[in-house]
């Protein structure tokens, strides 16, 4: 017992290395919100394209600009969704941005992310949009609101409260990838974990705690999550 709480001291106050942890957290939430909201806006943006084009009548007159669209967004999934995130992020860093100081490096992370992130939101916006009955959008265009209008204020609303789990999900794994951000230099909570290691070789000790922590933002994304999801279906029995 004496050696744990040693082994502990050497990891959090031996020399303040809990500032490793702190300065950690702080870059990985960074990168994880600027990721998600890069990667939702991606998302929705491809999501609505496709559903644009899966949703044309056959006798429609053909749209050149939406059939291009829909082929750059199909090319943009099929590349992301078929490749490492690990190559991607190695690409990114060392090959087309090659980021110099923490800040650029912490850019470049948020940017391959995020745009990793878009491929699988868009599918699952674009699930939830197609759940949707096709009269709602009639519905829409016969008040007068043009596609977009429609889309925006009625399709995605109601498309959101059907997948927040999946998006959820999508959250909780993007935090857990980020911790490969370590590869190109970013000081993430994994990084500093490696530092505290290397100051104290209390290797055990340091990469329990390390997990420890990953799972403790885990739980608690799970409960918000959770508590959001109650609340939107209390909202629709009103």
């Amino acid at each position: 017992m004496q050696g744990l709480l040693y082994s502990l001291y050497r990891v959090f106050l031996l020399n303040d290395n809990w500032k490793f942890f702190a300065n950690g957290l702080k870059v990985t939430a960074l990168t994880t919100l600027g990721a998600l909201f890069l990667g939702v806006i991606i998302g929705v943006l491809v999501a609505v394209i496709r559903s644009a084009h899966d949703s044309r009548r056959a006798n429609a007159r053909p749209n050149i600009i939406l059939n291009i669209a829909n082929l750059l967004c199909k090319l943009y999934l099929t590349v992301i969704r078929g490749t490492p995130m690990m190559v991607q992020l190695l690409i990114a860093s060392f090959v087309i941005m090659t980021p110099r100081g923490q800040t650029e490096t912490l850019i470049c992370a948020v940017v391959t992310f995020g745009i990793n992130s878009g491929a699988y939101v868009a599918e699952i916006v674009r699930s939830g949009i197609m759940s949707i009955s096709a009269g709602q959008m009639e519905a829409g265009r016969s008040l007068g609101l043009n596609y977009g209008k429609t889309m925006w204020y009625i399709i995605i609303p109601q498309a959101i409260k059907n997948i927040l789990p999946a998006l959820g999900n999508e959250l909780i794994t993007l935090v857990k990838e980020t911790s490969i951000v370590t590869t190109i230099g970013l000081n993430d909570l994994t990084k500093g974990a490696q530092i505290i290691v290397s100051n104290t070789y209390e290797t055990m000790v340091a990469y329990i705690c390390l997990a420890l922590i990953y799972l403790v933002i885990v739980l608690f994304l799970t409960k918000l999550l959770g508590i959001l999801e109650r609340r939107l279906r209390a909202s629709d029995r009103r």
